[in-house]
């Protein structure tokens, strides 16, 4: 298993090298930024300065050549000339810029200022630019939009914790709920109980959670209010202010039941989605197992029916699961952004619709990157967890 878990290890990382240039340059290609805000001004009546404009594109590292701007991204370098044994190397190698012509600025003067290719760019220039650490250093730059000159990871330990609980709550309702309610439906086949969930489950997992956290803002928020029954909050995670509740009295903006009053609808709306695919899989994973002749065999011999479902059945049912809670892991970290966003959460889903909307690409990268290093150790985990499940998996 050493070898076989180091080589995947190995291919994890090589993976996530792709994805961060592919994610990088296909962002930076993408048009917004703080330069075109700059470009946008012309519309206005304030004309952008041209010192500005240099200001911005050097602070962004926006008139770089892409490779040399992923490079500095990923490792903090070059941040000045090459220098190797006491003499400088390629201090006059120019670094040209990827968009050509990207827009012009026209003066009421008759100026004209070129944004991009203005003048050359050379490796020594870097030297008084301001730079990361690295990518490799856990350093993923400084928000440009949302939060400027914030480092990205702060960004991100300001809305962990709000994603950790909000997905943590519903991934464990959602799993302790769907195993059961999964296993008593198969054994139980084409009873009440099985038509029920099994109705339930399928308009579960035909409704994106968009359709569904509208529909409890409309009805547990909006209708309970006006009808003076006890409602739920339509968003955010806290209360701004003290809130009176029908039948639950006041509830104090900030406390532990102010958070928990906040956390159900979008806890509901999470679990429901997954207990409804969730159910369905393990119900249809082991009604095939208990059609094996292993199973037929262990009751033909007298094995009491509980053992048969819980020893015999349940384990080889659960193998197909463990490949869903690989996607476990970067859901914890990512967060549910549609419900994120429907809810107004303040959660690290929601942090990456803003990045993609404000053109924040640092923070938007940082995500894409971070969760697909999650989903691929996901990966990894579940594959030593079918070793778990079935000792007969050997992995090399």
């Amino acid at each position: 298993m050493t070898n076989y878990l180091i080589r995947r290890f190995v291919l994890v990382f090589v993976m996530a090298f792709v994805v961060s240039l592919a994610s990088f340059v296909m962002l930076y290609s993408a048009p917004g930024g703080p330069l075109e805000q700059l470009i946008a001004m012309q519309s206005t009546t304030r004309r952008p300065d041209p010192d500005e404009v240099e200001r911005v594109m050097k602070r962004y590292d926006l008139d770089l050549n892409m490779l040399v701007r992923y490079l500095r991204w990923l490792t903090g370098h070059p941040r000045g000339p090459i220098v190797i044994g006491g003499q400088e190397f390629f201090s006059d190698l120019q670094v040209g810029c990827l968009k050509e012509g990207l827009a012009r600025l026209v003066y009421p003067d008759g100026r004209v200022v070129e944004i991009n290719c203005a003048k050359p760019v050379f490796l020594r220039d870097l030297a008084d630019r301001p730079s990361s650490n690295g990518v490799i250093m856990l350093d993923f730059g400084r928000s440009q939009q949302l939060a400027r000159e914030q480092p990205v990871i702060e960004l991100f330990e300001s809305r962990l914790g709000n994603t950790l609980l909000l997905m943590g709550i519903s991934t464990f309702l959602a799993i302790a709920l769907s195993i059961p309610i999964g296993i008593y439906s198969a054994v139980k086949q084409y009873s009440r109980f099985d038509y029920f969930f099994t109705t339930l489950t399928f308009f579960g997992s035909g409704m994106p959670t968009l359709f569904t956290g509208v529909m409890g803002i409309l009805v547990f928020a909006l209708l309970f209010q006006r009808l003076g029954l006890p409602y739920l909050p339509a968003g955010l995670v806290e209360s701004n202010r003290d809130a009176v509740v029908p039948l639950l009295g006041t509830i104090k903006a900030g406390s532990f039941a102010d958070r928990v009053w906040h956390l159900i609808l979008p806890v509901a709306v999470l679990t429901f989605f997954n207990l409804a695919g969730w159910t369905r899989f393990i119900r249809s994973s082991m009604l095939e197992v208990l059609r094996q002749d292993y199973v037929r065999t262990a009751r033909a011999k007298g094995v009491i029916e509980r053992l048969v479902i819980l020893k015999h059945a349940l384990r080889n049912a659960m193998i197909p699961f463990v490949t869903l809670l690989a996607g476990v892991l970067p859901t914890l970290f990512g967060g549910a952004i549609i419900t994120e966003s429907v809810f107004n959460w303040a959660g690290i889903g929601r942090l990456f619709i803003n990045a993609l909307v404000a053109s924040d690409y640092p923070v938007a990268i940082a995500y894409v990157l971070i969760s697909t290093f999650l989903t691929l150790i996901g990966f990894i985990i579940s594959d030593v967890l079918y070793t778990v499940v079935d000792p007969r998996i050997r992995l090399s």
